[in-house]
């Protein structure tokens, strides 16, 4: 089975991501780690991003594919795997749908976590982090017992450029103007939306039913 997780920064597929590779023992293929794990052992296609990178610039369709190309080769894939992350453009998808139909793979299904704004915005604006230990706390859903101090540490909380308010509208708005076509690519039978202001719970359980059609998951945990 392929699976695409959709969402938003903020939306919880890092928790739902755990929790369908668990379910399906297949493995979670974020972008980000995977171009990070290429960068770290230095391959041909490391060093192309690297170059890429410290130039300033983003890494090219071409380059991402071949990396994604690279890592749905191994051997931990064959029985399928989930992608986060990708694809992120629109010539990314028609290449993952080339790749799937040379490879005679099955279709992906798409869980869309969809997240208002305003829900968006308020949950990544309320994150602080550990100035020594770099601990992340949730003012909303994990406060620190102390008002702005860490509970290991009891250091100074501080909160990242990147999760101020602004920044993470301009972040969001920049996402959500590439998600729309991307959705309007997946629409159909294999497109499944699910509301991700539920309690996660609620929203592994909606997964899960999104699933079962298609994918052999024992009913109860």
């Amino acid at each position: 089975m392929i699976i695409l997780l959709v969402g938003s920064p903020g939306s919880g597929k890092g928790t739902q991501a755990r929790f369908i590779s668990e379910r399906l023992a297949i493995p979670t293929i974020s972008t980000g780690d995977m171009l990070r794990a290429e960068c770290e052992s230095e391959t041909v296609l490391g060093l192309a991003a690297q170059s890429i990178l410290a130039a300033g610039r983003l890494v090219d369709d071409e380059l991402v594919n071949a990396m994604v190309v690279n890592r749905l080769s191994r051997p931990d894939c064959g029985d399928g795997f989930i992608l986060d992350g990708y694809p992120r453009t629109i010539p990314q998808a028609f290449f993952l749908d080339s790749f799937v139909e040379e490879r005679g793979l099955p279709s992906p299904r798409v869980i869309h976590l969809d997240v208002p704004m305003p829900v968006l915005i308020s949950r990544l604006s309320s994150r602080w982090h550990c100035s020594t230990c770099h601990r992340t706390y949730n003012l909303l859903y994990q406060p620190p017992a102390r008002k702005g101090r860490c509970d290991v540490d009891d250091a100074m909380l501080v909160q990242r450029n990147d999760d101020t308010e602004q920044v993470v509208r301009q972040r969001l708005e920049s996402y959500h103007s590439l998600a729309g076509p991307l959705l309007d690519h997946y629409a159909g039978d294999r497109y499944h939306r699910i509301d991700g202001q539920c309690p996660p719970e609620d929203i592994s359980r909606q997964i899960e039913e999104a699933l079962r059609p298609v994918a052999a998951i024992p009913r109860g945990r």
